[in-house]
C-alpha cells in the first residue's frame, strides 16, 4: 500500500515537474502572411514578434514567412486548423467561408475614414465576429489595417461607375466582392493572390482592387497603367493564431500573446497608413496615371451598391446585421 501511494507521489511529482517545465519551454511561432517583407503586414509581424520575445525572455520565438511561402490564404488557413501552422495575418475576407457574417466587413462604401473603421472592428461588433472563431478551430487577436481598396487596371482611368463595365477585374474569391462588381457590370474575376500578377501580366484580367501599399509592393505598376481611388471597401486584415496551439499554451502565454498583438496593433495601422499616402506618390513616380472620383460619382457608385449589401444582409444572423448597423451608426456620428 505504502508503496503504491508512493508511486502516486511521484507520479505528481513528475506531472508537476512536467507542468513546470512546459511553461519554460520555447515555442517556435510559423507566422505565415501573403505579402512581401517591404509591406506594413510584414511590419506589423516584425514589431509582433519583437514585443512578444521580450515579454516572454526570449522563450516565445516568431518566424515570420512571407509572399505565400506556406500557401495562399485558403491553404493557411487549413493549416491553422490542423495546427500545423501557428499563426497567419489574412485579409478578413478569407474567412467568409466558414463564418459569413465576416462579410459585413466587406460592405462596400460602409466607413468614410479610418477613425470609423477602427471604431467598428474594435469594438463590439469585430469582437463578436472574433467569438465565432474558437468553434473553426481558429483564435483572433485582433485587427490589423490593410487599408482602403482602390482598382487599377490597364485600359483606361475609373473616373465614374460606368467605366467598370465589361472589364475584367481580378477579385477577391467572395461573394460580397462578386456581386458588388457585378453590380457595376464589371467582369469580376475570383482567382488567388498568388496568381494575380501573372494574370496581369498575360492580359488574362484587365486590373485588380487592393490597397495602395499592395498595388506597390507587388509591381502592379509594370502591369497596370491606370490607378483609381475608388476606396470602395476598407479592408483590415486579422491575426490568426491556431486554435490547437492557443490551447497548448499557458494562461500567462496566452495573455502575453494578446498583449504583444494589442501592442503591435497600434504600430502596424499607423505605419500602414502611412505607406499607403507614401504609395501614392511612389505609384506616379513609376509612371502610373492616378485618380481621384468626384465625390458626386462615389455617391453613385454606393447606391448601385447598396442592393448587394442589402441581399447579404438579409442571409446573415440578425443579431449580428444588427450589432453592425447600430455601431455603424455609432461611428459615423
Amino acid at each position: 500500500m505504502k508503496a503504491s501511494i508512493r508511486n502516486t507521489l511521484a507520479g505528481l511529482g513528475l506531472l508537476a515537474f512536467a507542468l513546470a517545465a512546459s511553461a519554460q519551454e520555447e515555442r517556435t511561432i510559423k507566422f505565415g502572411h501573403l505579402n512581401n517583407t517591404d509591406h506594413p503586414v510584414s511590419m506589423g509581424v516584425k514589431k509582433f514578434a519583437e514585443i512578444l520575445a521580450a515579454k516572454s525572455g526570449g522563450k516565445m520565438k516568431v518566424q515570420e514567412f512571407p509572399s505565400n511561402q506556406l500557401g495562399n490564404e485558403m491553404q493557411q488557413q487549413a493549416a491553422l486548423q490542423g495546427g500545423v501552422q501557428e499563426m497567419s495575418a489574412p485579409a478578413t475576407t478569407s474567412l467568409a467561408g466558414i463564418v459569413k457574417e465576416f462579410g459585413l466587413v466587406d460592405f462596400p462604401f460602409a466607413v468614410a475614414n479610418f477613425a470609423q473603421a477602427d471604431q467598428l472592428l474594435d469594438g463590439p461588433f469585430g469582437q463578436a465576429l472574433i467569438a465565432r472563431l474558437p468553434e473553426k478551430g481558429l483564435v483572433a487577436l485582433g485587427y490589423w489595417d490593410l487599408g482602403f481598396r482602390n482598382v487599377t487596371n490597364s485600359r483606361k482611368p475609373i473616373t465614374k461607375p460606368e467605366d467598370l463595365e465589361g472589364l475584367k477585374i481580378r477579385v477577391i474569391p467572395n461573394p460580397v466582392f462578386l456581386d458588388t462588381f457585378k453590380a457595376f457590370k464589371a467582369n469580376p474575376v475570383p482567382m488567388p493572390f498568388a496568381e494575380l500578377y501573372g494574370a496581369l501580366e498575360s492580359k488574362a484580367v484587365d486590373g485588380q482592387e487592393n490597397p495602395f501599399a499592395v498595388i506597390l509592393s507587388n509591381k502592379f505598376y509594370e502591369v497596370n497603367k491606370y490607378v483609381s481611388a475608388t476606396n470602395h471597401v476598407y479592408a483590415a486584415n486579422i491575426v490568426l493564431v491556431s486554435k490547437k496551439f492557443w490551447d497548448s499554451l499557458s494562461p500567462a502565454q496566452q495573455k502575453m500573446m494578446q498583449d504583444s498583438a494589442n501592442e503591435a496593433r497600434a504600430y502596424q495601422r499607423q505605419a500602414s497608413r502611412a505607406a499607403a499616402a507614401k504609395a501614392v506618390g511612389e505609384l506616379k513616380d513609376k509612371g502610373m496615371q492616378y485618380n481621384e472620383l468626384a465625390p458626386a460619382e462615389q455617391a453613385r457608385m454606393r447606391t448601385i451598391a447598396k442592393p448587394v449589401t442589402e441581399k447579404f444582409a438579409a442571409s446573415y444572423d440578425p443579431a449580428i446585421v444588427k450589432l453592425y448597423n447600430d455601431e455603424l451608426a455609432k461611428a459615423h456620428k
